[in-house]
């Protein structure tokens, strides 16, 4: 039996859809976003549990999304950079 041209098969439209997927953005960086993701997400529960009062959960969120800055700030004077 022969498909017509109007007819499409499901794996020619599947393969339309997925055509650009993984050519944009998220291609460049990686999967160091989902690691950064996640640890910012740790780093905030963290920071938050360690808060006193809602001032203090608020500088925690801030402090979880600058976290990196600081450690590889501590790990250059650690070496004297």
């Amino acid at each position: 039996m022969a498909i017509s041209k109007k007819e499409k098969r499901p794996e020619e439209e599947y393969e339309k859809k997925f055509e650009k997927w993984g050519k944009g953005w998220s291609k460049k960086h990686g999967g160091f976003d989902c690691v950064y993701g996640l640890s910012f997400i740790g780093a905030a529960v963290y920071y938050v549990q360690q808060s006193s009062g809602f001032w203090a959960g608020v500088l925690g969120v801030l402090k979880a999304l600058v976290w990196p800055a600081m450690l590889i700030y501590k790990v250059f004077t650690m070496i004297k950079m």
